[in-house]
């Protein structure tokens, strides 16, 4: 057995059976909490969208109307990505990495999938293409979408206090990660039903769900923060390793959704 294997419990079948047991008994309750919050979720008020958004779309204009793409119901991800950025977030990036396969499937339910940054055009380009995602990505440089959802902040903003995940923070970022949804009715009225922002964003992690099922779970303790692990697809190696003081040197690299440990 190795060094790891000796500082866990080990019992016999009938006792594994046994804790097995008594734990799902906790893992059914939250279950049927997580579907009475969605309940609830789904019944929360909307707001009527007033402004009439364009983006820069890979083939020019789109409105907010044209990101549903004939569907009802549409789900954006604030990306983050600066207008001066060389390349996304890498939070944001381990997220997006989760995108793509789940498309085929939202479409299938009447609902759309889009990805909002505020840089321009042409670094969203060369940046997605380098990542090789095909999720439906635009620029929200020309208009006030990232900042009226509450995840693009002016300099000056981000030097005080804004208001960020539905509270007064100091966050120190011109850029922070999040993700809105929108219904679309048959006149063609658009509401805002839901926001989340920071830890509300882990459910999208699908590697993250299957760390919390390992041993050691997602390891983050001790790190200097939970996403320090974290690389774009593209910079992992087998050289790689992991220096549980590091921080991130280029402050425009900072996930919000890393600076909020423990928040929904």
């Amino acid at each position: 057995m190795t060094a790891t294997q000796t500082q866990h419990k080990v019992v016999s079948r009938d006792e594994w059976l046994k804790a097995r047991i008594t734990h799902l008994a906790a893992e059914k309750e939250l279950t049927r909490r997580r579907d009475e919050l969605s309940r609830q979720r789904r019944e929360l008020p909307w707001e009527r969208v007033a402004k009439y958004y364009i983006f820069e779309g890979p083939n020019g204009p789109e409105t907010l109307a044209d990101l549903f793409a004939g569907r009802h119901k549409l789900v954006i991800y604030h990306f983050m990505l600066g207008p001066n950025w060389e390349e996304g977030c890498k939070s944001c990036s381990f997220l997006a990495d989760h995108f793509d396969p789940t498309r085929i499937h939202l479409a299938h339910r009447d609902v759309e999938f889009a990805v909002v940054s505020q840089a321009p055009m042409p670094r969203i380009v060369d940046f997605q293409r380098r990542m090789g995602w095909r999720f439906h990505w635009v620029s929200a440089f020309g208009n006030s979408f990232q900042s009226d959802y509450g995840v693009h902040f002016t300099k000056e903003e981000a030097a005080g206090e804004v208001n960020y995940n539905y509270e007064r923070i100091h966050l120190g970022l011109e850029e922070a990660p999040g993700l809105s949804v929108f219904y679309k009715d048959e006149s063609g009225e658009i509401f805002h039903t839901y926001s989340s922002y920071a830890r509300g964003l882990d459910s999208l992690v699908g590697t993250y769900q299957l760390l919390d099922l390992v041993p050691k779970g997602r390891d983050e303790d001790g790190l200097a923060f939970s996403m320090s692990w974290v690389r774009h697809h593209d910079r992992y190696a087998d050289e790689y390793v992991l220096d549980p003081t590091a921080t991130y040197s280029n402050p425009r690299e900072i996930s919000g959704c890393c600076k909020h440990e423990g928040d929904v």
